[in-house]
């Protein structure tokens, strides 16, 4: 019995030490205001900077800094009067990846490299001057920020990457662009 006891205090204790939080209920894009359907509330036991349900009036109609993903807690640094995304230096390159471009399970926050697919180049307009366009453009590496299903079935899907400005118009202008996913291994070999 007087483990029960215990037990039963100590749960207590724990759950006392929760509180109702934000946690979005889908992705929310950067510079997107907020709605009372982009949230929901969560019982958690939570650290400071998570938005309590208390100050939801603070944060509705408030802009998404940065991208926001579906089942995170929200955070008081992730809203604001202006979107801060892409950070100063990066962009976000849309990519038409056909059948077979990129593996079916590619998610948001995949490192990445986006390479030229079969019979695929950059353009002329693109180049950046010097002879590895002759063998072929460099592999641009970023971090996937957005996948979207095809339209139809053996359509193209939009995959955005976050690339470094400097190698976004090549990402851009290859045909037919590939995406391969990379590892923490994979990434000091290119």
């Amino acid at each position: 019995m007087l483990v029960s006891a215990v037990g039963f205090t100590a749960i207590a204790a724990d759950l006392s030490g929760r509180t109702d939080v934000l946690v979005l209920t889908r992705d929310v894009p950067a510079g997107q205001e907020l709605t009372a359907r982009d949230l929901r509330t969560v019982k958690v036991a939570a650290e400071a900077g998570v938005v309590p349900v208390a100050d939801t009036a603070n944060v509705l109609g408030r802009q998404a800094r940065v991208p926001l993903v579906a089942g995170s807690l929200l955070s008081e640094r992730q809203v604001g009067e202006a979107a801060d995304f892409p950070p100063a230096g990066w962009s976000q390159v849309p990519l038409a990846v056909e059948v077979g471009g990129s593996p079916p399970d590619l998610a948001r926050g995949k490192r990445v490299a986006v390479v030229a697919g079969p019979g695929g180049s950059t353009s002329p307009a693109a180049a950046s001057g010097d002879d590895t366009e002759a063998v072929g453009p460099a592999p641009v590496l970023g971090t996937v920020t957005g996948v979207q299903a095809p339209e139809s079935t053996g359509g193209v899907r939009v995959v955005t990457v976050l690339v470094e400005t400097s190698a976004a118009r090549r990402a851009a202008a290859m045909e037919h662009p590939r995406i391969v996913v990379i590892s923490a291994k994979g990434r000091d070999a290119l």
